[in-house]
């Protein structure tokens, strides 16, 4: 299988002072890194787990 290039995004919700990229175009994993500490890592999660999340996330 060919590596994925990952399409990282912001929310349309959040300021650009404070926010996170999601890379989530790879079937096996979406990405998450901080958009002003890029060189810092990213966290690489299960799409089940990320998806929990943001059901989760919704209802707050």
């Amino acid at each position: 299988m060919q590596p994925v290039t990952p399409n990282w995004r912001t929310s349309t919700y959040t300021g650009t002072e404070n926010c996170v990229e999601v890379a989530d175009n790879d079937p096996t994993k979406v990405m998450v890194r901080d958009t002003k500490a890029r060189s810092h890592g990213v966290v690489a999660i299960q799409p089940a787990a990320w998806s929990a999340f943001m059901e989760f996330a919704k209802n707050r």
